[in-house]
């Protein structure tokens, strides 16, 4: 769990310390940024600087709009990119989440899942907009063969910069275990998921199908929003009012998405680029729509979208389990009570008739 990053004001850690680079990893962090920015505007520098601001492989003919493919070049873009995200999210974090935070009084458990879905939740909104905004100008859905005609097509400067933000803000997560001094014990697993998404954009988009790739994104992360939003409003909502129903629909639309994902992917995979297939790759032109690749890389997203179908039936199970042992832990307390109290009739009624009027009448007494 993310636990919120607060200065402290009366503390002032020793320079380059653990806690010293904690506080201020946003300024620092935007410092190495303006570096290239900097760069940018020198002469001499500029030619390396625009390898790390600016779009790389350009494969626009003179006179079109620019077009990009992806390229080596593009991880200069992402790490730049990636410097950007930590300064965003510090942002969120101080200016957005820890001001709501101490105004909702929530326990360190709530804080830290408020924290944690908050910044999620910022970030597969705008990705959401973003996403779904490229898919009206691209025509996807009013002409949906448009997803694997043309291939490989080339991207326009929108599409590879949605990409590449993709990429950086996945990356950027293996620092912020560090700055938000997440626990050792869960380094490597959220290490590993970061990992394993940025592996799961890059491989498609490495291999030219980005329209695709966008679509796929765009199902995730709508339905990933709610889930973050319903767990945000589990830690505000104290009556319990909407929090059944937002989980409902957190799981009905997750389940949808991933439904979606496999019928797009195996739409677009299997029948709509199996009509333009060649036998060879032709890996300098970017072409890798062969049957082998088609096949990997559908079996990859269909174990991928089961995995994540599990996730959701596996947390359902464990939150109705657990709601029921909380049903069961009151009555038990009751069915205690209500033994003690048949217990002492019962040891009563095993006394003799003298000290039975005895303890009623003391009983009577307490009473006046």
């Amino acid at each position: 769990m993310v636990k919120p990053v607060r200065k402290s004001p009366n503390k002032n850690p020793p320079i380059l310390s653990h806690e010293f680079i904690i506080q201020n990893h946003a300024d620092i962090v935007s410092c190495i940024a303006m570096v290239f920015v900097v760069g940018l505007m020198v002469h001499a520098t500029s030619p390396i600087a625009s390898i790390f601001i600016t779009l790389q492989h350009n494969v626009t003919l003179a006179g079109e709009l620019p077009l990009y493919g992806p390229g080596i070049k593009d991880w200069a873009c992402v790490f730049f990119y990636t410097l950007i995200c930590i300064v965003i999210h510090a942002i969120i974090q101080e200016y957005i989440l820890d001001k709501v935070s101490k105004k909702l009084h929530l326990s360190k458990s709530k804080l830290a899942v408020f924290s944690t879905s908050g910044q999620l939740a910022f970030f597969y909104l705008i990705s959401s907009g973003w996403g779904i905004d490229l898919i009206f100008k691209e025509q996807y859905l009013t002409d949906i063969a448009r997803i694997w005609s043309d291939y490989p097509a080339p991207m326009t400067f929108l599409l590879k910069l949605y990409i590449i933000v993709q990429l950086a803000y996945s990356l950027h997560e293996i620092p912020e275990l560090y700055f938000q001094r997440i626990k050792k014990e869960e380094w490597t697993s959220k290490a590993v998921q970061s990992i394993a998404a940025t592996v799961a954009v890059y491989v498609p988009y490495f291999l030219s199908f980005n329209r695709l790739l966008v679509c796929l994104l765009v199902l995730h992360h709508i339905s990933e929003l709610f889930y973050h939003g319903s767990l945000l409003i589990q830690t505000v909502d104290k009556e319990e009012k909407f929090t059944k129903w937002t989980k409902r629909v957190s799981n009905a639309l997750q389940i949808l998405a991933r439904l979606g994902s496999i019928v797009l992917a195996i739409l677009t995979l299997w029948y709509g680029l199996a009509l333009g297939e060649q036998q060879s790759l032709d890996i300098p032109a970017g072409y890798f729509n062969t049957p082998l690749v088609r096949i990997v890389l559908l079996a990859g997203i269909l174990l991928l979208q089961l995995y994540l179908t599990f996730n959701v039936i596996k947390m359902e199970l464990e939150r109705s389990r657990e709601s029921k042992a909380a049903i069961a832990a009151p009555k038990g307390k009751v069915q205690k009570k209500e033994k003690s109290k048949k217990s002492k009739k019962s040891e009563e009624s095993d006394l003799p008739e003298v000290d039975q009027n005895t303890n009623k009448a003391l009983r009577k007494q307490k009473v006046k």
